[in-house]
């Protein structure tokens, strides 16, 4: 399962949303790195530590550049800025929120890049290679 589906299928189990979302907010937690681990986990996927702080340092990059600004952007657009009328703010706020969905999703994607094969991948190329 790639990363991208991994992360969408857990975002949508009852309550995780809500708990992502705080950890977001309130703990200042990058999610992509989250569920990036987390996957990392469920696909036996090895972290060596260069690849943790490499990880760590891409999103920490990513998210500051393009993430963050998207998302203040998309929370801005939430309160009246006269003479705009709440119909094309709210219309602007969903193409940016889909725009920070893309931004997140291209981070997952490269965090995926980074990782290592699971260990039964590895070991399954491994034995065709011993193959005559």
């Amino acid at each position: 399962m790639t990363l991208w589906d991994y992360s969408v299928a857990l975002y949508a189990r009852p309550g995780a949303e809500a708990m992502f979302l705080r950890l977001q907010d309130e703990e200042g937690r990058c999610v992509p790195l989250l569920l990036w681990r987390l996957w990392c986990e469920a696909e036996g996927r090895a972290v060596d530590a260069e690849t943790a702080a490499r990880a760590v340092a891409l999103a920490r990059t990513w998210t500051a550049s393009m993430v963050t600004p998207l998302r203040e952007v998309r929370r801005r657009l939430k309160s009246p800025f006269p003479p705009v009328t709440q119909a094309a703010r709210e219309t602007l706020r969903g193409q940016v929120a889909a725009t920070e969905l893309a931004a997140e999703r291209v981070l997952l994607e490269r965090l995926e890049a980074l990782t290592s094969p699971p260990a039964d991948a590895r070991l399954a190329r491994a034995h065709r290679s011993a193959k005559p």
